[in-house]
């Protein structure tokens, strides 16, 4: 069972991260980048033969500082079988570099008792600064429900307010629509980037956990939804975003084609993701905030 505030005050170590180039394309192809080799706002992410490129995806920051699977360390108390990612915000304070070394400071910020059999929510933030002159660059909130861990508050009444609940997307006709293919093996490059959860690539850990086939990370998800924010609302510029949020509310599976509905709101892009197949919605409350 959690205990909240040895979970609150979880010891991370500040993790030092050097990336190269390599690492840079090999993002932006774990996301998607590069399915049309001759479209040169594509090609500014995956091709490094001329002077200034590749540029950084902004979506690259979140797996950069990777703290690896802490919450299955059984101290933390969490039931690790049964987490899943609840949503993702990322706020850009500066561009990425293309490569350098950056450090990235973690800590819990927020635990959430939903009551007994509701689980629980765990929120952690991450602040990414560039190593060689301290500069902040991004901020990442993460945050896992935890569905096999509620009730932990009815012996020490320890518990965080809820965050406050985002705003929806419009249900009128969408400003913008855009489809995006996934690739059958997109999950084998993308746990190339950081997680190598055997979810995303063992079928038989994927059966056991209730999927007929491994799934695809929600953080790949993420990055294709920065790379739809960027190609349709930010001219291919990456220090025009902002800020990303999304909620993961269903998996998606590899070799899914993936429909984005987006909203001008309030000098802001709500969007939501369907997978076409299943007519399923897998990622909501999307917000991209733009400079």
């Amino acid at each position: 069972m959690i205990d909240y505030r040895t979970l609150r005050d979880w010891p991370f170590p500040v993790i030092e991260h050097t990336y190269t180039t390599d690492d840079t394309m090999r993002y932006a192809l774990a996301i998607g980048l590069g399915d049309d080799p001759v479209d040169e706002n594509q090609l500014q992410f995956v091709n490094d033969v001329r002077p200034g490129l590749p540029l950084a995806m902004p979506t690259m920051a979140v797996v950069l500082g990777f703290p690896g699977s802490w919450m299955n360390d059984p101290a933390t108390g969490i039931d690790f079988s049964k987490i899943v990612h609840g949503d993702e915000l990322l706020e850009i304070h500066r561009p990425l570099p293309a490569a350098g070394t950056v450090l990235a400071h973690h800590r819990v910020v927020r635990i959430v008792d939903k009551g007994t059999g509701r689980g629980a929510t765990i929120t952690y933030e991450k602040e990414l600064f560039d190593k060689s002159d301290g500069t902040k660059l991004a901020t990442v909130r993460h945050t896992t429900f935890a569905r096999g861990d509620g009730g932990f508050s009815r012996e020490a009444g320890l518990t965080d307010e809820a965050l406050t609940a985002p705003a929806p997307v419009p249900v009128s006709a969408p400003d913008r629509v855009c489809e995006i293919a996934t690739l059958p093996q997109q999950a084998l490059l993308y746990r190339l980037c950081a997680d190598r959860n055997p979810l995303h690539s063992e079928p038989s850990v994927a059966i056991k956990a209730g999927f007929a086939r491994p799934i695809l990370h929600g953080l790949c998800t993420y990055g294709i939804a920065g790379r739809v924010m960027l190609a349709q609302w930010c001219a291919c510029d990456p220090q025009r975003l902002k800020s990303l949020f999304v909620r993961f509310s269903a998996p998606v599976f590899p070799g899914e084609t993936l429909r984005f509905e987006m909203h001008e709101d309030r000098g802001a892009i709500a969007f939501r993701a369907w997978s076409t197949q299943r007519s399923q919605v897998v990622l909501d409350y999307g917000r991209a905030e733009l400079r």
